[in-house]
């Protein structure tokens, strides 16, 4: 069973690209973030012909997550305990709750794609709403392990954190800026020390997953790598490979993150008639 997690970057804008790539790297479930869409305007036909269903939770041309998955997916929840919302307070004096959490259940995991707030500037509302945002998620997780402690479970998405130095091509360049500051590191690392595994970085799978569009900043490695598959011990122990899809930042109209992927060893209903990739 294969895994990936990728920003696209705007769905309808790159939806061949997403598409092509599940179908030549044989993903079977792919998690998605900044879709930038509602979920009557994602492009569901063109996923569907490819053998795909699709759950979307966006609200706005902004942020968005969704699932794509060649297997059935369950219990599908928008958001978690407790997300707190951003912006300008509702009516009930409530502030707006962004759609950045999916969680779903397939073939027997708990899955979590997930958009974590961007922070902005260190001095900027969004940087507390994204602290608190990874403090709510957090307690979602466990209380989630509490009461299903033999699920294999994995929150995946772009955290828009890097969590040690050599995550960013600069250390200099970034100083004084989110994804890096130590309240996030901290907030990353809690993760960590509640149990979950970088089920990448565990297996020696280096490298970044994000490169800004503009001054060359691909050409030249000057990336970051804030996109993660974090999972449990009991997700961790299945799965067999690791990598970051490198390749998928080259080429016409690529997102600025590349997708991160890991192989399970589940069984699926599609072990028997699984497609040849040639």
């Amino acid at each position: 069973m294969r895994i990936a997690t990728w920003n696209v970057n705007s769905i309808r804008t790159r939806k061949g690209r997403v598409v092509d790539y599940l179908q030549h790297a044989d993903i079977d479930v792919l998690a998605m973030q900044e879709i930038k869409c509602k979920p009557d305007q994602f492009p569901y036909e063109e996923f569907e012909q490819a053998g795909y269903d699709v759950i979307a939770h966006g609200t706005n041309q902004w942020n968005g997550v969704a699932f794509a998955s060649r297997l059935p997916i369950e219990d599908v929840r928008q958001g978690f305990d407790d997300m707190p919302g951003f912006g300008k307070p509702l009516d009930d004096g409530s502030l707006p709750l962004e759609a950045r959490a999916l969680g779903v259940s397939i073939e027997g995991l708990r899955l979590w794609s997930l958009y974590v707030p961007n922070g902005r500037e260190l001095d900027n509302p969004h940087y507390p709403y994204k602290l608190e945002w990874l403090g709510a998620l957090r307690r979602a997780v466990a209380a989630r392990r509490e009461s299903h402690p033999e699920e294999p479970l994995a929150i995946m998405g772009d955290f828009n954190i890097a969590p040690e130095d050599h995550d960013v091509w600069s250390m200099e360049f970034f100083e004084g800026r989110t994804h890096v500051s130590q309240p996030e590191r901290d907030a990353f690392q809690a993760f960590l020390d509640d149990g979950l595994v970088d089920t990448l970085r565990s297996r020696g799978v280096e490298g970044y997953t994000y490169w800004d569009y503009q001054q060359l900043r691909f050409p030249r490695n000057e990336g970051m790598r804030i996109d993660f598959i974090l999972g449990t011990p009991e997700f961790d122990e299945l799965v067999v490979d690791a990598e970051i899809a490198r390749d998928e930042r080259k080429g016409d109209g690529p997102s600025d993150h590349v997708p991160v992927v890991v192989d399970l060893d589940i069984d699926t209903a599609l072990d028997d008639d699984a497609p040849m990739i040639f």
